[in-house]
């Protein structure tokens, strides 16, 4: 297995057409339909340790961060983004995640992936 060692520094830029679950349509007021907006936000986590958490972007389903994170990582083998919607009453709703594994992106060899995300986007 494949870990990385360094600087991790990376821009949670946006998700688009994210889906309210049932459990984010419990307080909506009127007829529940896929208009209900979400109140998101992101956790990155590197392996099991906080990186830290996005602004929260209300009332929709197509936010856009551009947040920023830089931390030092040992050993690391994997990122994770969650999306949650924050609820205004109890916990906060689990919408949606994505894991990368570092061995993914160390696979060609290089460990600098300034040119990976822009060349995503395309």
């Amino acid at each position: 297995m494949v870990v990385f060692n360094g600087v991790l520094k990376i821009k949670v830029c946006e998700a688009l057409d994210l889906k309210p679950t049932a459990w984010s349509l419990r307080h909506a007021v009127g007829p529940k339909t896929q208009t209900f907006l979400l109140d998101t936000y992101i956790a990155l986590n590197v392996d099991d340790s906080r990186v830290g958490q996005t602004s929260t972007k209300q009332k929709t389903n197509s936010p856009s961060w551009n947040d920023e994170f830089v931390t030092e990582v040992h050993d690391g083998k994997k990122i994770e983004l969650s999306v949650f919607h924050d609820a205004p009453i109890g916990y906060d709703d689990f919408v949606a995640n994505c894991t990368i594994q570092f061995e993914d992106l160390l696979q060609n060899g290089s460990k600098h992936f300034e040119d990976w995300v822009c060349a995503s986007q395309n």
